[in-house]
């Protein structure tokens, strides 16, 4: 049996919305990258459905030396995920999928 490696996290900061200010403890992927989108559910009062805060993750602070570890931060999306199409490899940018 092979012992695995334990999961690895990094605290990410968060700007904007209601986490404004916080650094929480996010999981990273199997490429050492945290996810392009963190989904915050927070549940309703009232007992509906619960209201899901959207936050991207975008660099840290441009530029940087070469080799050095990209650092990330989250930054609130109040109009959640952009729509996410297909982007085939042969396609140009701008052109519809």
């Amino acid at each position: 049996m092979t012992e695995t490696d334990p999961v690895r996290s990094e605290d990410t900061p968060f700007e904007g919305g209601p986490l404004d200010g916080r650094v929480l403890p996010v999981l990273l992927g199997m490429t050492g990258h945290p996810p392009k989108t963190y989904r915050v559910p927070v549940p309703d009062p009232a007992g509906g459905e619960p209201t899901v805060l959207c936050y991207l993750r975008v660099p840290r602070s441009p530029g940087g030396k070469v080799g050095m570890r990209d650092r990330w931060k989250y930054v609130y999306a109040p109009e959640g995920k952009p729509t996410g199409r297909v982007r085939w490899p042969w396609t140009k940018p701008g052109t519809p999928g």
